[in-house]
Parts: structure tokens; sequence; C-alpha cells
């Protein structure tokens, strides 16, 4: 699916006149990607590598335009399971157009500083800026979702948190590496800006660029040292839940089976003492009630002390 779009007024607007600045490219069909390639002189392996989600952050300078290929993440979904992917999106920056091609429908334009756009290049930089603000958005979630594990962690005797825990962790290395990617493409540009033409005004968001990303790599980091620890803690918390467990367990045990012996002994089939006493039912009922009284009372004491 292809959408036109260009600058107006320092704002990203619909194209009508069918002469787009911004051509925003989602899951190209064969149809679109031959346009691509043959219209617009797009190198086929570029584009394909800005649908490939396992493919790094890299730029490439061509004869008539600038490529660049970044990570972003991708749209989360509960069918995934805590499991949080990245993936490729790329921008081509020819001089009176920017090719955005995606390979998911996502809302390019509707955060705050798509308000005042000055130029394509000015645009190309707010793009991947604002991939780097969805990745700080789902580094919140996961921390919620951690803060939410770790009260939970401390009462849970199965596996099913550890496992949630590992999806968060698997989730966070893609994180890590795409952060760290786009950090080095990021400098690139930044190295590279007197040659793709950015003003100062650009070079300087460039800068803000660099320190949001390192940022966002160590909150990223630092999501990912809590998660191993919760990992690594949750099975000494696990195995002292079952101790405890099984300490209450032995108690319930010998408090039932001292009764139930006193019981046992008063039913044997010989003479026992009691058994011509008109009350030695109740008599045998609460020396069985009596030794379960003492087994809980001693328990009782032993646990305030």
């Amino acid at each position: 699916m292809t959408k036109g779009y260009k600058i107006q007024d320092g704002r990203i607007v619909e194209d009508t006149n069918g002469s787009p600045q911004i051509l925003v490219v989602t899951t190209p069909d064969d149809a679109e990607k031959k346009t691509l390639i043959g219209q617009h002189m797009i190198d086929e392996h570029t584009l394909n590598s800005s649908l490939d989600p396992d493919e790094l952050s890299r730029l490439e300078f061509e004869p008539d335009h600038l490529a660049v290929i970044f990570k972003r993440p991708q749209n989360y979904s509960g069918s995934d399971q805590l499991i949080f992917k990245t993936i490729s999106t790329g921008l081509f920056l020819f001089k009176d157009r920017l090719i955005i091609v995606m390979s998911e429908p996502i809302s390019l334009f509707t955060r705050k500083q798509f308000n005042k756009v000055g130029s394509l290049n000015d645009l190309m930089l707010k793009v991947i800026y604002e991939a780097i603000a969805h990745f700080l958005e789902h580094l919140k979630g996961i921390n919620m979702i951690t803060s939410e594990f770790e009260g939970k962690i401390s009462t849970s005797l199965e596996n099913r948190y550890l496992l949630q825990l590992f999806s968060l962790e698997k989730s966070l290395v893609y994180y890590l590496n795409s952060i760290t990617t786009n950090g080095v493409l990021i400098e690139r540009i930044r190295n590279a800006a007197a040659k793709i033409g950015f003003i100062q005004e650009e070079s300087e968001f460039l800068d803000d660029m660099v320190i949001e990303n390192n940022q966002c790599l160590k909150q990223a980091e630092i999501h990912s040292n809590i998660i191993a620890s919760l990992m690594d803690a949750r099975a000494s918390i696990v195995g002292n839940n079952l101790n405890s467990l099984m300490k209450t367990l032995n108690v319930i045990t010998i408090g039932i089976m001292v009764p139930t012996l006193v019981v046992s002994a008063f039913s044997m089939n010989v003479t026992i003492p009691l058994q011509k006493h008109p009350d030695a039912f109740w008599i045998i009922i609460g020396l069985a009630a009596l030794s379960l009284g003492g087994i809980m009372l001693w328990w009782y004491n032993r646990k305030i002390r």
C-alpha cells in the first residue's frame, strides 16, 4: 500500500494533487517493488533489506539518493506472549522526495515533533527519532510488567512466571541489539552531516538524537539486568516457598496421625480399657482431640519463638 504526503506549513498532510514529496510504502507487493526499483532507482537488495527484520541499521550513499535502514519496535499484540520484536524500516532520501518503506502499518506522523517539519532532511531525522521514542515507550511497558511479576514471584510455586520473564529477557536482547545498531547509524549520519547537506539546526537535532538513543540503551540495559536478577533469585524463592509448604504439610500430617493412632488403639479386636464404660466413645474422641490440640499448641509455640 502506498500513500502520498507533502510538507505544508511545517506539517505533514496527505497529498491530493498526485505529486507527493513523501511516499509511505507499507508491505509493498511485487508491483510496488518493481515501481520502487524501476521508477525510483532503488537498489533491489537495499529495498529487501528494509523489509528484513534481521537486517542491521546502516547508511548507504547511492548516486542519486541516500539509503538509510534503521530498526524500530514491532507493533505488539496479546498473541505475542510477552515477546517484543523489532523490524527494519527503509528511508530513501532524494533531492525532491523521501520514500519510507515499512513492513507493517504504523502511524508515523502523529507525534508532536512532526508539527514543525522544515525539510525532507529534517523529516528523515524525525522519523528515526520517532523510533527511539517508540523504544522508550516499550521499555516503560516492560518495566511495568516486570514490577507486576515481582509481587507474584514471591508466592509462586510454578514455572509460568519464569517462562514469561525469559520471554521478556529475550525481547530485551532484540532491543539492545537494535538500539545499539541505531546508535551506530546515527553516529554515521552525524559524521556525514556536511555531505548530506544538513543545516545547523538539523545537526544540533542529531546531537540530541545521539543523547536520547544512549539514554534508551542505558534503560534497556538496566531492565535487562533487573530481569536477569529476578530469574536468578526466582529459583531460591521457589525453593524456600516449597520448603515452607512441605513443613506445613508435615505438621498437618503429624497432627492427623496422632489422633488416628489413639482411635486405632481403641479399635483393636481385643480386650481394651473402657470397653464396658458407657461413655467410652466420648472419652476416646476427647483423647484424640486432646492429642491434636497438644500437637497444634506445640507447633504454634514453635512458630512464635
